[in-house]
């Protein structure tokens, strides 16, 4: 299962949840057997009285959550080429599922996130009410190198950050740090790796049984004190202004060849970016741009249906199925994109995988009724 579940008593009867992703090899990729236990787990626990908190966190030193099991997709996708293979329309509509009820526990409900926090991790970690990051902290969406799209709700944060930073983000799939992460609004606090256990007993010496909200926010601050001068330094938002400038453009191609134009230059960060967006996958490309700017106006229950969608074209088309071949299992790092000019890509294909690819209702739809 490589999960671990605990309730420790805390004051008064109460108990505290804690949910443990235990696949350290893998760095805590979810399966889906791992992101159904998971939720049942989380709603026994919102319908259980003496559970009063739940914390979500990952064992091993290097990783939260460094994505789904993108691997056991692929090759369900070949043995099904052309179609989305079973496996990931149940993959998908139990992932999502899990990310909404995150957004959506009635409890308060906190997130470690330490190490890697990738891909199906920040889905995680965004849904939680309370967010932690530590000095080990890099958070990214890195989709654009594996020929799939930042899903898990990344259509719904990174369409709500400042100026063009979440559209840099998704194309670029750059990594950011704790401070960005406080910076963009895509964490709440910031604790030291070593403050967990701190945390914990916290918890368990709590009254909850009155003013729980300003004692959790009164210990989460005194943690955070501590913490403070391990900060790291902010990427992201110094560079906001000419990461907007550069991305003040109308179309795609044009945002293409702004950011892979960086390379040259002498900031490795943004260097760095230009090249992932180089070697990422021209179709990934167009899909960020397209699920950001339609996004905008969506309800979270809206974006995750249409994520729905976009997930299962992906497992249609040989891009995704390649991208992972390339990254994670030959290793070769050398994908062979089926459109390898961000310009040859038909806009026929790109909305396409906008098209649901199943018979009869939506299997999200109830989301929009929770």
């Amino acid at each position: 299962m490589n999960l671990q579940f605990e309730e420790l008593p805390a004051q008064d009867g109460a108990r505290i949840g804690i949910a443990s992703l235990d696949a350290e090899k893998s760095l805590n990729a979810l399966s889906l057997p791992m992101i159904k236990a998971l939720a049942d787990r989380l709603e026994a626990w919102a319908s259980d009285p003496q559970i009063v908190c739940v914390l979500l966190r990952g064992n091993g030193g290097k990783a939260f959550c460094a994505g789904g099991d993108v691997i056991g997709l692929v090759q369900a996708c070949r043995a099904h080429p052309g179609e989305a293979p079973p496996l990931a329309a149940h993959f998908f509509a139990a992932e999502y599922r899990l990310d909404y009820q995150l957004h959506t526990y009635p409890k308060p409900l906190i997130c470690w996130g330490h190490g890697y926090v990738l891909g199906g991790g920040m889905g995680l970690l965004q849904g939680a009410n309370i967010r932690i990051v530590t000095p080990s902290s890099r958070l990214a969406m890195p989709e654009i190198s594996i020929g799939l799209f930042p899903d898990v709700g990344a259509s719904w944060f990174l369409s709500r950050l400042p100026g063009k930073l979440g559209l840099f983000l998704g194309l670029t799939g750059s990594h950011i740090n704790a401070r960005d992460a406080l910076d963009l609004d895509l964490a709440d606090r910031f604790l030291l790796d070593e403050q967990q256990e701190e945390l914990v007993e916290g918890l368990l010496q709590m009254n909850w049984q009155e003013q729980t909200s300003a004692q959790l926010n009164s210990l989460l601050k005194a943690l955070q004190q501590e913490a403070l001068e391990q900060m790291p330094e902010a990427q992201w938002l110094p560079r906001r202004q000419q990461i907007d400038e550069l991305l003040d453009v109308g179309d795609l191609a044009s945002a293409w060849r702004a950011i892979t134009q960086l390379h040259p230059q002498n900031d490795p960060l943004l260097s760095r970016a230009a090249k992932n967006l180089s070697e990422g996958c021209p179709l990934t490309a167009h899909l960020v741009w397209e699920q950001i700017h339609r996004a905008r106006h969506m309800s979270l229950a809206q974006v995750f249906q249409m994520e729905y969608t976009l997930s299962l074209n992906c497992c249609r088309h040989p891009e995704f199925s390649e991208g992972v071949r390339a990254r994670l299992i030959d290793k070769d790092q050398k994908p062979h994109w089926h459109w390898q000019d961000v310009a040859t890509v038909p806009d026929a294909v790109i909305d396409a995988h906008f098209v649901k690819a199943w018979e009869g209702r939506h299997p999200l739809a109830d989301l929009s009724e929770y």
